[in-house]
């Protein structure tokens, strides 16, 4: 089934550009979804992430609990079991998470909307290997970005300068493991994503399923070494729907494999907070009229959709 969504080797963006540019942007205008691999992570890098990541998780409830920010939103640090829940969702998600944000200068523009990161003590290597991650996928992402805009006729820099000091987040998940039968509540409720796209590093675990056009769920389990992006509801906007926002979830898996952890690594590509989300001309057309009349900050539509899902 999960072949159905493609999966494209980035390195033909530079050996044969026009025809990956094509076969990506054919791939989210169907899914919204697309498989990404000889991306040049190194493994060993996405591995020393998942260890320290791990490491945090497992410490005790009081420790994590030092680096939960009352009423930022999860803006940043640690974000405990059963607080997000999706939007129109009675249930809350079975997960708890952490958000590293961008580095930037205390005097930078952006400071108010872009508090500084929290590192806990207690797991060595934390910084390093986060940091690290979010740099890398930062880096991949301008790519995708890169390749997406020749695609609906723009630049091929064009997202350049509009994400340079983005408000993207790397946020490590630890859903646990599931000790109880016929619980309403799933792993990650349907849901689209708040912003541009969306990378997620070693989503090789069962779970991850994608709704197609027909309203049937397809699991996208992808090989190890492959990275899953997928537009976000921003793009969405932007490209006033030529590129869906496809609504997934993470479902929980039958039987004994319930009763193990599992973990994922979603990095949210974000745009500069004052950028301005205004339909883009190229993407208006006879048959596909303008759907948003109003344009709106990125900044702006972020606290909008947090508050929906109850993280502010």
């Amino acid at each position: 089934m999960s072949a159905r969504i493609p999966t494209l080797d980035i390195t033909r963006f530079d050996s044969d550009r026009e025809a990956f540019v094509a076969e990506l942007g054919a791939a989210y205008r169907e899914w919204g979804f697309a498989g990404i691999r000889n991306h040049g992570i190194p493994q060993a890098e996405i591995d020393a992430a998942y260890d320290v990541f791990k490491a945090f998780f497992a410490l005790p409830e009081a420790v994590k609990m030092k680096y939960h920010v009352h009423g930022s939103g999860g803006a940043r640090g640690y974000t405990p079991f059963g607080v997000e829940t999706a939007k129109d969702s009675k249930h809350f998600d079975l997960k708890e998470f952490w958000h590293i944000g961008r580095e930037i200068a205390d005097d930078s523009k952006y400071r108010e909307f872009m508090p500084a990161n929290l590192w806990p003590e207690e797991v060595p290597g934390f910084r390093e290997h986060g940091y690290g991650l979010y740099q890398a996928l930062d880096a991949l992402g301008s790519r995708v970005l890169s390749a997406l805009a020749l695609h609906i006729g723009l630049p091929e820099n064009w997202f350049a300068d509009k994400t340079d000091h983005g408000n993207s987040i790397l946020r490590p998940i630890h859903y646990p493991p599931i000790t109880a039968d016929d619980i309403p509540n799933v792993r990650a409720g349907a849901h689209g994503d708040i912003n541009l796209i969306t990378l997620l590093v070693g989503a090789s675990a069962a779970g991850l399923e994608v709704r197609s056009h027909e309203g049937e769920w397809v699991p996208f389990t992808s090989d190890a070494d492959t990275i899953v992006v997928n537009i976000g509801d921003m793009l969405q906007r932007l490209t006033n729907h030529v590129y869906p926002s496809t609504i997934h979830r993470v479902v929980n898996p039958p039987g004994e494999q319930a009763r193990k952890p599992r973990y994922s690594v979603p990095f949210f590509l974000h745009p500069n907070p004052d950028f301005l989300i205004d339909v883009l001309p190229s993407c208006i057309s006879a048959d596909n009229p303008s759907r948003y009349p109003q344009p709106i900050t990125a900044q702006g539509y972020l606290e909008e959709r947090l508050r929906e899902i109850k993280l502010k």
